[in-house]
């Protein structure tokens, strides 16, 4: 019996004392979770993200409008030169009805062409729509072309 207190001792001493190594449990216990201001970096980091998102996507929707208007323009710049060609026009030559005779079905524009940012052609502003535009000069221009950039940065060739 001696033996048995001696060993119930010993076990209640290792209990209050700890040894080396051990961990000490404290008062509180932490629950599993974030706290309100981990939770408040994350969505600001997270609202970061999305703004950095919106910005670069409306900058590749506009380049993408962009290049689609100077691609519109090319079109029927080139229409315009073909149509020339074949009929025998010189630069600055009268074509009647150039516009009807380029753009429409079966012709070397299939449709008349529509802005992607919402702006408007203009055929022939600088020499008229029934003049066939000298080499550099455009046939068809957009509205947009001042505040957007809808136009080409060299059309020397064209």
């Amino acid at each position: 019996m001696l033996h048995l207190v001696s060993i119930m001792q010993s076990q209640m001493q290792r209990q209050v004392l700890p040894t080396f190594g051990s961990h000490r449990r404290s008062s509180w216990k932490r629950t599993r979770g974030m706290t309100l201001i981990e939770m408040t970096v994350v969505i600001l980091v997270l609202l970061a993200l999305i703004t950095t998102l919106f910005f670069g996507a409306r900058a590749w929707k506009r380049g993408s409008d962009r290049t689609l208007c100077i691609i519109n323009i090319r079109n029927v710049q080139q229409g315009v030169r073909a149509y020339a060609n074949i009929n025998g026009f010189l630069d600055g030559g009268s074509a009647p009805d150039l516009k009807s005779k380029v753009i429409g079905l079966g012709k070397y524009v299939e449709s008349l062409p529509n802005c992607p940012s919402n702006g408007t052609y203009a055929f022939g502003g600088t020499f008229g729509e029934n003049t066939i535009p000298p080499y550099g000069e455009l046939y068809m221009q957009c509205d947009l072309e001042t505040t957007d950039n809808h136009v080409p940065v060299n059309a020397g060739d064209w």
